[in-house]
């Protein structure tokens, strides 16, 4: 089907909604600088009309592997691949794409890997650098995969260069996992890389998946690794009874138990 098709959105979106084990919704991609423009003035629209302390990003990232090789993203990758090449391989890349118009990155994998975490990047470094022109004191912030191998090689998310760059003041790892010593695992992996550049971290909890006494446990060691702060995901989850809330006080259980 012809991306022109008036169908084709559609088709999109249904085959998202069929493949909710990997996408959380329909994305835009990066790789295009039509969509980098968009997003960026969105950012820049927020901060000229609100007098707001920090703005937040989250979705920054690619959803899986599977993407993004739309005809933009794979003619932007063939550009930017080329001056990297030698005449040889420039020949044989040329040869192939008459038959294959995948064939950049299935016989480059490694570079279009590079070249996606380039995409999301690039968006970030622009974005926070002109919003420290307009407004110094406001904070920029992620959240990111706390798991940073993942991030890295199948969200195409390379927050620890982010961190280390210094165009982002705070990582937000959605440390959701259920099991304390993995959550401490991946808040010290990121308190290590942004201390080291001078940067901050608040620690993600995934409240909605246990009790306020494990929540209590994980801020304690949060503040034990000098985390900045953290955040109990999701408001709903805390402010709604349910089997692992049951009277709907989860907060203020937190507040007795952790203030």
């Amino acid at each position: 089907m012809s991306p022109r098709d008036p169908a084709y959105r559609q088709k999109i979106v249904e085959w998202s909604k069929a493949n909710r084990g990997e996408l959380e919704g329909v994305y835009t991609g990066p790789a295009n600088p039509k969509v980098r423009d968009h997003i960026y003035n969105i950012w820049m629209d927020v901060l000229k009309h609100y007098p707001v302390d920090g703005l937040h990003f989250d979705y920054v990232r690619f959803a899986s592997p599977d993407f993004d090789y739309s005809r933009t993203s794979l003619e932007n990758f063939r550009k930017w691949l080329e001056p990297q090449l030698t005449s040889d391989q420039r020949r044989e890349l040329k040869n192939t794409l008459k038959t294959n118009v995948l064939a950049a990155p299935e016989m480059f994998p490694a570079k279009f890997a590079d070249f996606q975490r380039a995409q999301v990047t690039t968006l970030v470094q622009r974005i926070y650098r002109d919003v420290k022109k307009r407004r110094p004191n406001a904070l920029v912030s992620a959240a990111v995969f706390a798991n940073d191998e993942n991030a890295y090689t199948r969200r195409f998310q390379d927050w620890r260069r982010w961190l280390e760059m210094g165009i982002l003041d705070v990582a937000c790892p959605m440390a959701y996992s259920t099991d304390t010593a993995v959550f401490q695992k991946q808040i010290e992996v990121a308190t290590t890389t942004a201390h080291g550049a001078n940067r901050r971290v608040w620690a993600g909890i995934g409240a909605y998946r246990i009790p306020s006494e494990s929540a209590v446990e994980k801020i304690n060691v949060a503040r034990a690794l000098n985390a900045e702060g953290f955040i109990l995901f999701s408001y709903d989850f805390t402010a709604r009874p349910s089997e692992l809330n049951p009277d709907g006080a989860y907060l203020e259980r937190i507040r007795r138990a952790a203030f």
